[in-house]
């Protein structure tokens, strides 16, 4: 009900409005009063007309401004016109930001805890008056003219109540025009979806590679096939539904026991068909079981079944789970490589329907079988071949061209041979010389040659509860090996040459795929495939609207300073000291007779740059070696270690990139003496131009190590705890799986506790998760003298098909820890991390197609329908396609906004200027501690290997 009370007839002081010639209901949240002197009460609000507009030059004293999130520029207006329909006439909603010059200070608090009602400003007088700043305010107008009142608030100078008549001078009411509907601006919005709600900071265009994909068919419906007497046989079971295409219809789905279809049969069909192998009669009962929508969950499968139907019709080639198009291949012939560009694609439900997601795929082949690699391993080593050869071949993934499949090795059978027999599966048997000779028309050539193993993954036959298992025997001379060999990784110029194909921009990557649409839709064979199943795919990719969080605010010693737009700050953060420095009073370097040199000035340098970061540092023992084998790194350092008990730090200058070195030196200061350790590449300290920013770099990391804090943002929830959880899983030590754990001890989150487990497949992954949790909880109670009110776990290594698994038995398995302590029932945050996705976003600007800046965030469209999710532009991209991180928010008791988590997130991401690698290399994870650096997010410092993707992008040839 829309009333018109008088002025102190609100005693809830929640809006004042006066009664005027047209009817004017005030909602605004800011206070009209004179310059002169300002009398407030604490209503939020009023509107009156006046000559002119009213504020006040100079906000309070106590006062801190609030900010929008948006800005702009001072005594601006911009306004945004929706209809509505109101209960007595049509209306007009109209959003007003009057943004007048800003007093006082910024808010102190990090993004992340803003607008949770925690900042000063917010709670010292209570909700009836906000502090100065800029609002919005919002009008009802009968007329159609908008009236609006300019207007600031202020802290009162009187008492707290509610109620409290304004003995005001009226402000000025003036019209908006219709202009400026085109600068308007939303501060919420609703998901395509209606369930998640979007708080707009920054807007930008951006772009995915999802594809929209539109169902025509009413229906799929399911039906139920059952085989009497029973039939084993799969080959069989298809064989007699394919005699009955009559009656079911050409276009069908069957898997052996469950049937899709288009059409609707009788509720139960039955047919007859003859076993060829004994002419006896089958029956085969078709009996319907479900009508399933056509954007069901259930139809996805088949629908990809009829996608990789599409993918074969257009001449790409099925390798693995991806489509290749060989004809297309690059030739590197001075590498002994080749190419093969191709897609890999899925068809998947979202918050914004079913869309067709479409990646860029390369697939990178040697010319070498494995019987060159074999023959060439003997050249080299003839005492130990075998030996070299399961080091060089065990777990690596070889392609057999004959059938563009590929297999993993995990065995080599030296004791047989292609002259050996197998059993065929009608029983008979052949030699593998016969057999390739008969199939494909390949002659084998080397008779003597052992053969490789691959032990297939144990699944169950469609339709049926027997498992396949067994193993697979492959020809070393007809088998290709796959990926990247060692020794090119290490080849700059190889490496740059292989790049230029396989990194490809956004604009390549959207180019590849409207070509790939191309071709399916002017092909007729692939748009029949299509219909057949009713469905319709897009021409062009998804666009939509994401935002840009805001910029967080670093802080040191004694000064602080914004990230930049690239989310770097390593040179902001050598200016000043660090927020705790560690004295180095007792360390040794360690080098190699022929880099005295390299050495020399590296203690020099170290000298010159510590004191700007406040670390101190004495003058090293300096242990010059003879030569650069591994025995006399090790021995000299054990060595040092045994008479000198104090030593703080050990650093070893290395000659070229040895990881046998480097794993002797990481085992020996990490498990059997431990000792903070440092590794430097020699090479990378011989620039004399970039010497002086790496041994600033290599100070921060020293310090980190020694137990300093480099820096942080603000913090200010007490009793909180973030976690961090990684998991590795070894394919080459029996599939042994390496968990890494870290938990923040103290209020800024610069010091951590870690922990790292090891387990076998049999064991569970909880088992280690919950002794490591009750580990950190203990050790925070002893830093902290009491157990954290809130704790955020944020885990990685679950992949979508274990989200229902880690909800339902991984988190309730954590919460009954917190039973340990008695009356302990803290708030649990569980998020989980994604970063090996599909998902790849794109920036449009002045028509030019890059990838999104640092912040970005998408929590709409392409978000899950079960679950708070979102993703997040978390790095800056310099090469490639912009591949965000997935978020998913499993458990929240803490209830956070999905605002909230966002800006949680964001603020630990934008606290990395240049990322470490923290957790060893994968060459030495199994003997490595886990050592968190100050100052990293929690996930970042859990890379138990150097291949994640977003660490390599920044990873700094240091240790």
């Amino acid at each position: 009900r829309l009333g018109f009370p008088t002025l102190g007839d609100t005693p809830q002081g929640l809006g004042v409005t006066l009664p005027i010639i047209e009817p004017v209901v005030g909602r605004a949240r800011g206070l009209l009063f004179p310059a002169a002197e300002p009398k407030v009460g604490v209503a939020r609000g009023a509107i009156m007309p006046s000559l002119e507009t009213q504020h006040r030059p100079m906000a309070p004293h106590e006062t801190q401004t609030q900010h929008q999130t948006v800005e702009t520029s001072a005594s601006t207006t911009k306004e945004v016109r929706t209809k509505q329909k109101s209960v007595s006439a049509d209306t007009e909603f109209v959003c007003l930001k009057v943004d007048l010059p800003t007093f006082g200070q910024r808010s102190s608090l990090v993004s992340m805890f803003r607008g949770m009602g925690i900042e000063p400003s917010m709670t010292s007088w209570g909700r009836g008056t906000p502090p100065v700043g800029l609002y919005y305010l919002f009008i009802l107008d009968f007329r159609g003219i908008t009236m609006v009142g300019l207007g600031r608030a202020a802290m009162p100078n009187l008492g707290v109540g509610r109620a409290r008549q304004l003995p005001l001078s009226p402000g000025r009411v003036e019209s908006v025009s219709e202009a400026c509907e085109q600068q308007a601006v939303l501060h919420t919005q609703t998901s395509p979806s209606g369930r998640k709600t979007i708080m707009k900071q920054s807007l930008i265009n951006i772009g995915s590679n999802h594809i929209t994909i539109r169902c025509k068919n009413e229906a799929v419906y399911q039906y139920h096939v059952t085989f009497t007497p029973n039939v084993e046989s799969m080959a069989m079971r298809f064989g007699m539904m394919k005699d009955h295409r009559s009656a079911t219809g050409e276009v069908i789905a069957f898997d052996g026991s469950i049937l899709f279809l288009p059409v609707k049969l009788k509720d139960v069909v039955v047919l007859k068909s003859v076993r060829r192998t004994d002419n006896e009669e089958i029956e085969l009962q078709i009996q319907m079981t479900k009508i399933l929508p056509p954007n069901s969950d259930l139809c996805i499968p088949f629908y990809n079944v009829v996608l990789r139907r599409v993918m074969k019709i257009i001449g790409l080639k099925l390798v693995g789970r991806n489509h290749y198009d060989p004809e297309s291949a690059v030739i590197l012939g001075k590498h002994r490589l080749q190419v093969w560009p191709g897609y890999s694609t899925g068809i998947k439900r979202t918050d914004g329907g079913l869309y067709l997601n479409v990646d860029v795929s390369h697939k990178v082949l040697r010319n070498d079988s494995v019987l060159n690699i074999m023959n060439m391993l003997y050249q080299q080593s003839k005492e130990n071949f075998r030996d070299e050869c399961t080091k060089e071949l065990i777990g690596s993934i070889v392609i057999t061209r004959y059938n563009n499949r590929t297999y993993r090795i995990d065995a080599i059978e030296w004791n047989k041979s292609p002259k050996d027999t197998f059993t065929l599966m009608d029983g008979t048997e052949t030699t593998f010389v016969e057999y390739y000779s008969k199939n494909y028309g390949i002659t084998i050539k080397e008779m003597d040659q052992p053969l490789l193993m691959h032990r297939p993954k144990e699944r169950a036959k469609p339709g049926g509860k027997q498992i396949i298992t067994g193993e697979i025997l492959l020809v070393p001379e007809l088998s290709f090996m796959t990926g990247i060999p060692d020794k090119m990784r290490k080849d700059f110029r190889a490496m740059k040459d292989l790049t230029m194909h396989i990194n490809v921009s956004g604009e390549q990557h959207t180019h590849s795929i409207k070509q790939l649409l191309k071709n399916i839709s002017t092909n007729p064979e692939s748009q029949k495939e299509l219909s057949r199943w009713g469905l319709d795919i897009d021409s062009e990719i998804l666009m939509t609207k994401g935002r840009i969080l805001p910029l967080e605010t670093i802080c040191l010693q004694s000064s602080s300073f914004t990230t930049g737009a690239d989310v770097s700050w390593s040179r902001e953060v050598v200016r000043d000291p660090s927020i705790s420095s560690i004295p180095l009073n007792i360390w040794s370097i360690f080098y190699p007779r022929r880099c005295a040199e390299q050495a020399e000035e590296l203690v020099s340098i170290f000298n010159k740059v510590a004191g700007p970061i406040g670390f101190r540092l004495e003058r090293p023992i300096r242990v010059e070696l003879k030569d650069d084998r591994t025995e006399t790194y090790v021995k000299s350092i054990h060595s040092q270690l045994t008479s000198e008990p104090n030593m703080q730090l050990v650093v070893c200058i290395l000659v070229g990139n040895r990881e046998d070195l480097y794993s002797a030196i990481k085992k020996l200061c990490c498990v059997k003496s431990p000792i903070p350790s440092q590794a430097i590449n020699v090479r990378t300290i011989s620039q004399p131009q970039k010497l002086r920013s790496v041994a600033q770099k290599i100070l921060l990391q020293i310090n980190s190590k020694l137990g300093g804090e480099l820096w942080t943002v603000n913090v200010p929830l007490k009793h909180l705890m973030v976690v961090g959880v990684d998991v590795h899983h070894d394919t080459s030590k029996a599939h042994q799986s390496v968990m890494g754990f870290v938990a923040s001890v103290n209020s800024s989150l610069t010091r951590w506790y870690s922990r790292v487990t090891f387990q076998t497949p049999t064991e569970e992954l909880i088992n280690g998760f919950r002794v490591c949790l009750l580990a950190a909880l203990q050790k925070y109670y002893e830093v902290n003298h009491n157990l954290p009110e809130k704790i955020v776990v944020y885990r990685d290594g679950v992949s979508d098909g274990q989200l229902k698994m880690v909800e339902q038995y991984e988190i309730p398995q954590l919460i009954k820890c917190f039973e340990t302590f008695p009356s302990y029932e803290p708030k649990l945050v569980f998020i989980v991390v994604q970063k090996r996705i599909s998902t790849t976003l794109y920036s449009f600007a002045a028509n030019n197609i890059g990838t999104p800046p640092p912040g970005t965030v998408l929590d709409h469209t392409l978000t899950q329908q079960d679950w708070t999710d979102f993703f997040l532009m978390a790095h800056s991209i310099r090469q490639g396609c912009g591949i965000p991180t997935h978020y998913i928010s499993l458990y929240n008791t803490a209830n956070l906004s999905p605002d909230h988590l966002q800006s949680t997130v964001g603020a630990d991401f934008q606290n990395v200027p240049f990322v470490l690698e923290l957790a060893g290399h994968h060459s030495c994870a199994s003997t490595m501690q886990v050592r968190p650096q100050a100052g990293l997010p929690v996930w970042t410092v859990l890379a138990l290997r150097a291949g994640h993707p977003a660490f390599r992008q920044a990873l700094l040839p240091l240790s």
